[in-house]
């Protein structure tokens, strides 16, 4: 199987949720529809926001039921992560932590989807 190179969440406001990871990722949209915008990220994958109640076939999972997760150096960029997220009003799932797979936090998007922060343990 090739590797995926999208990423699709589904949304209620596509422009609105495009000005929530615009300011995020900091950098603009390459496409942006009222039903659909697409950011490129730096790796080359693609983060499209789909409107939700215009997806086929219709999504019947809730927004939450899966996680981006954004790998990060040590448990101090973690850390200043989490401060920046909160410092911008980002709603939090999980306090910083440390867990089996390394130390973490979640937050979420306006729609509900976590955005997990980790460094992973050392193997």
């Amino acid at each position: 199987m090739p590797d995926p190179s999208y990423i699709l969440l589904y949304v209620d406001d596509p422009v609105a949720s495009a000005g929530f990871y615009g300011q995020l990722l900091g950098r603009k949209p390459v496409e942006e529809e009222p039903g659909f915008v697409m950011f490129v990220l730096e790796s080359g994958v693609k983060l499209g926001l789909w409107a939700r109640h215009t997806v086929e076939p219709a999504a019947i999972a809730a927004s939450g039921a899966s996680e981006l997760a954004i790998a990060l150096s040590d448990a101090d960029a973690v850390r200043a992560t989490h401060a920046e997220w909160a410092r911008r009003g980002l709603a939090i799932a999980q306090a910083p932590t440390r867990m089996e797979f390394g130390f973490t936090f979640v937050a979420l998007d306006p729609d509900g989807h976590r955005l997990r922060v980790f460094t992973p343990v050392a193997s």
